[in-house]
């Protein structure tokens, strides 16, 4: 009997599950086009004036998608710049084929993949958190593409602990597909406004965020697995690639607050501008870990400074 009561549970959940899916879907439906590369379609957006100069191409976190860097900061860029919005492999309306393809090595060549057929050359890198790692890692493994990089609270470093065990649950083998697929989107619904609020301190979340940042995409059964196998396997992957960080050749601006508990500026911030050579790096004092949420225009402000930069030195080397 009460083998029968949790199997019939469990069916009920995975139904709601199904019709949460579809509800979120209708929601927040893609806005962009899709690019197929070996091994996912990625769901790109492409906004602001063609012709206006070196293109920025941003990339969002961890538990978000490229909403999260549209807005504000995306829009406000895109007044006078090319700006290509992407979403990570497995994220929002891009999907990958394999869950495991989840480092910033593979991803990486996956999005140098995706701007080649866009006809994107070389761009301006504006990277957020979790995509600090993937940042660095197309300048390393692609350096011609990278005319520059700005990293706004970048992970880029191995810290100590995890990343949560409700991740490595879901990154499990059986159990997690099991659980991502019956209570993650219901329990999702109760938590998601809290959990965002959370990565704002000590700024105030905006009101309407998780709506406006489609966040509730994040809790559909595929995109939280990868989101997770994205979180577990990070750790192991900037430990491999941290010790090649003064390898790296372009311009970079680092903006980050002492405040942020989510990504540590003492831990990735500092040393990894320490590591690069000419790097600039900017931390607030009152800073938490929404750079592009809390100080838009200053992030606006040393994108096109390095603009201004790289045009006159491309000039002169052409």
């Amino acid at each position: 009997m009460i083998v029968m009561s949790v199997v019939t549970a469990l069916v009920l959940l995975a139904l709601a599950t199904q019709a949460g899916v579809l509800a979120v879907q209708r929601a927040f439906p893609p806005q962009g086009r899709m690019v197929e590369v070996d091994g996912a379609v990625l769901h790109v957006v492409d906004i602001g004036p063609r012709g206006s100069g070196v293109p920025i191409v941003m990339l969002h976190g961890a538990s978000s998608n490229l909403e999260a860097m549209r807005r504000p900061l995306g829009d406000l860029l895109a007044k006078d710049h090319r700006v290509i919005l992407i979403d990570r492999p497995g994220h929002g309306w891009s999907t990958r084929m394999r869950r495991q393809d989840s480092t910033p090595q593979i991803q990486a060549r996956m999005i140098d993949e995706a701007l080649r057929k866009l006809g994107i050359d070389r761009a301006v890198f504006v990277v957020h958190s979790w995509s600090g790692a993937l940042g660095a890692r197309i300048a390393l493994d692609h350096p011609g593409r990278v005319a520059g990089l700005v990293m706004l609270a970048p992970v880029t470093h191995p810290w100590r602990g995890g990343v949560g065990r409700y991740n490595e649950i879901i990154a499990t083998p059986v159990i997690g597909p099991l659980l991502a697929y019956t209570i993650t989107l219901p329990m999702g619904y109760f938590v998601a406004e809290a959990g965002a609020r959370s990565v704002f301190v000590p700024q105030t979340m905006p009101d309407g965020f998780v709506q406006d940042s489609a966040t509730p995409l994040l809790l559909r059964p595929r995109e939280f697995i990868a989101n997770a196998y994205d979180l577990v396997t990070l750790k192991e992957a900037v430990t491999a690639q941290a010790a090649r960080y003064g390898e790296i050749k372009a311009p970079v601006t680092i903006i980050a607050g002492e405040p942020d508990k989510t990504v540590k500026t003492g831990i990735h911030a500092r040393p990894f501008a320490a590591m690069v050579p000419g790097a600039k790096l900017i931390v607030l004092p009152d800073l938490g870990h929404m750079v592009q949420n809390a100080v838009p225009d200053l992030v606006k402000t040393e994108i096109e400074t390095m603009i201004g930069k790289i045009v006159p030195a491309q000039a002169a080397a052409d």
